[in-house]
């Protein structure tokens, strides 16, 4: 089941939130139990006792003193998440609730949290329906105080229901009218024997836009959804795309992620407190096992290794500007360097989401080369150029609402709007009007889409 289903919005959805408010106490954790294994078995029945065999077998094992048991809870789930990777078997969700299972089981032998003595309390964290099978990745601190323990209500997570629903419109917005337009168009151009320069840069720039706004729009619903449920989930994307260096790009995209391998792996391993050598060493080693987290197949290896070499780049580059004392005196300069940072930055992170979107290297590397104009993909056949051409008039509306959407601008005025209309004597009022209409026209046009189309998917399902 999926977010973006009639089954899930019409159907399940209701269902759960009713049920919510009414069912308190020691019956919650059970009650978001039950829902969230009727969630996950909807899409993988046979693999829901996989994932709670392990929700067992972890909540015993931290239950036991001694450093064989404590690394049993960290050897057996990614033993078993590395074994499914690299067969042709991929359980949904499997690389998300392994690693919300290791940190809980790290966090407890550290003790930077209480063992959970209640199984159905930590297998109602572990299954949570709304991070379940597509992060953002949750960890067990996140959301204990929003359990239920002990036969009381434990903090309130400090989100409401309505900036729930808000949050969770959006992203629905995101994924059905943004993230599945962009798919077809990538679908379709995927498709032509040859193409133009255009068609190349506004496919590749496509490509780029749709698992961005394919995952944070997921991402999006996830936290809209917690917040209707009682729960705060961290940030997952804070848009990556204006990003100045490749570090901060990974500070903005995915960044649940990237905060589970710097605590989890990357400061173990000693982080940059060690000699350059060594370092170089831990950059490689967490990237490249964070491409494995991605899939076994050798383009989300390159993926990986291409953005460890290129954090390794600007790591020297750093160090060698700071030995000659860098600075700009002069504005230009420093506008000019900051234009070609971004540029840079840009043209890596395109380049390299071609690489992610191919399993077949062959293909990644014809559609990085026709970004250049060469290449088999290039074609001076005039028809075909045409055709190129149509399909990118047909969809230039939704590539620059695209790349608009991807920046801060649509906050920004929202934001400014805000502030103007509630300085008026009924603005608060306007401005709750403005936002239920929003989230119904959301909501009617996403619908719609849904039953007219047959394309939505959600492309971090595999991972």
């Amino acid at each position: 089941m999926i977010f973006s289903s009639i089954t899930f919005l019409y159907f399940f959805l209701p269902f759960v939130l009713l049920l919510n408010f009414i069912v308190r106490g020691r019956g919650r954790n059970l009650f978001l139990f039950v829902v969230s294994v009727l969630f996950y078995a909807w899409g993988e029945p046979k693999f829901v006792f996989l994932m709670l065999a392990e929700i067992v077998f972890c909540f015993f094992v931290t239950g036991l003193k001694g450093k064989v048991f404590y690394a049993l809870s960290v050897i057996v789930p990614f033993g078993l998440l590395f074994f499914f990777k690299f067969s042709d078997t991929f359980p949904i969700g499997i690389s998300f609730y392994t690693f919300q299972l290791v940190s809980y089981c790290i966090d407890v032998h550290r003790g930077r949290v209480e063992r959970q003595k209640n199984l159905i309390t930590l297998a109602a964290y572990v299954t949570l329906f709304p991070q379940l099978v597509a992060g953002p990745i949750v960890r067990y601190s996140d959301v204990e105080g929003a359990l239920v323990g002990g036969g009381r209500e434990k903090s309130d997570s400090g989100v409401s229901f309505e900036y729930g629903v808000i949050r969770f419109a959006l992203g629905l917005g995101k994924k059905v009218l943004l993230a599945n337009v962009l798919g077809e168009f990538v679908a379709e151009v995927s498709g032509l024997s040859g193409r133009g320069l255009l068609a190349s840069w506004c496919y590749a720039v496509a490509v780029a836009l749709q698992i961005y706004f394919d995952f944070s729009g997921y991402s999006d619903m996830a936290i809209g959804l917690g917040a209707m449920l009682g729960f705060k989930f961290p940030e997952n994307f804070r848009y990556p795309f204006i990003s100045g260096s490749i570090g901060e790009f990974w500070r903005r995209w995915h960044i649940t992620l990237g905060a589970w391998f710097r605590d989890y792996v990357y400061i173990p391993m000693g982080g940059s407190r060690v000699g350059f050598a060594r370092w170089i060493f831990n950059v490689l080693a967490v990237w490249a096992f964070t491409g494995l987290w991605h899939g076994a197949e050798w383009n989300f290896v390159l993926w990986g290794l291409m953005f460890a070499g290129l954090l390794v780049f600007e790591k020297m580059v750093k160090r060698a500007w700071e030995k000659i004392g860098g600075g700009f005196r002069n504005g230009a300069a420093a506008a000019g360097v900051l234009i070609v940072r971004h540029v840079y930055v840009l043209w890596f992170v395109i380049v390299s989401f071609l690489v992610f979107h191919n399993t077949d290297l062959g293909r990644a590397v014809l559609d990085v080369a026709s970004l250049v104009n060469c290449g088999g993909l290039v074609t001076d056949d005039v028809n075909m150029l045409m055709v190129s051409e149509f399909m990118v008039r047909n969809r230039f509306v939704v590539l620059a609402v695209g790349i608009v959407a991807a920046t801060p601008l649509p906050a920004m005025a929202w934001k400014r709007f805000c502030g103007w209309i509630v300085g008026y004597k009924y603005g608060r009022g306007v401005l709750q009007v403005v936002e239920s209409l929003g989230v119904v026209g959301i909501l009617g046009l996403c619908t719609a889409y849904i039953i007219d189309g047959s394309f939505n998917p959600f492309l971090y399902f595999r991972f």
